[in-house]
């Protein structure tokens, strides 16, 4: 009776194992993006608000000022720190 379960045994701890390497590699992609749209946050905060700026929206770069980019970038961090 053990023999005929530890296929399945094996098949779960296979599967559990893949679904923590996919958990890891999402956590590594979300905690890059969070830092990323930290550097752009402390890249533009002393400049001119008035200053043009680009940003990517749904693929289409589109041209802003900082003022009206900055505070998007700031929620969409802290966004990504509540996750």
């Amino acid at each position: 009776m053990a023999n005929a379960a530890s296929p399945e045994i094996i098949a779960k701890y296979r599967s559990s194992v893949q679904d923590c390497q996919q958990i890891t590699i999402k956590i590594s992609e979300l905690e890059t993006d969070r830092n990323e749209h930290k550097l752009v946050e402390e890249t533009l905060e002393p400049l001119d608000p008035d200053r043009r700026a680009f940003r990517l929206v749904g693929g289409i770069l589109v041209e802003r000022t900082i003022k009206e980019v900055l505070p998007s970038v700031m929620h969409n961090r802290e966004n990504l720190e509540q996750v």
